[in-house]
């Protein structure tokens, strides 16, 4: 069982950046696949971006195009925390986001991950 705890959202004028936090359980954490999804009132949820363990200390992140080059996602294993740096933010980034684990990376990557975070609220005004 893995339980997952995001923080870190609040509300930035368009151009700020922000932190998101995802501190996870378990004691395999390391060889999880970490993702962050977004989601807006009335549509469904959206990969934003993900951490995907391909074998011992080594990872590949992926991102949506909508985000590439302004968000990073990073871990730290010793903390088994999962981040989201959140750069250059647009108005079209607002949104609950929301901390993803899995040991499956293709179950992180069609967003049916076992494990979620309860979400945090980003809001980005213009």
């Amino acid at each position: 069982q893995v339980q997952l705890v995001e923080s870190g959202g609040g509300l930035v004028q368009a151009g700020a950046s922000l932190s998101l936090s995802c501190a996870a359980s378990g004691r395999t954490f390391s060889r999880y696949t970490m993702g962050w999804f977004r989601q807006v009132p009335g549509k469904e949820r959206q990969f934003v971006a993900a951490h995907r363990w391909i074998r011992v200390n080594t990872y590949y992140a992926d991102y949506a195009d909508s985000v590439k080059g302004r968000f990073t996602i990073s871990r730290d294993n010793a903390k088994n925390t999962v981040y989201l740096q959140l750069n250059s933010l647009k108005p079209e980034d607002t949104a609950v986001y929301y901390c993803a684990a899995d040991e499956d990376p293709s179950k992180v990557a069609r967003g049916t991950s076992d494990y979620w975070g309860q979400g945090t609220q980003v809001t980005v005004s213009s």
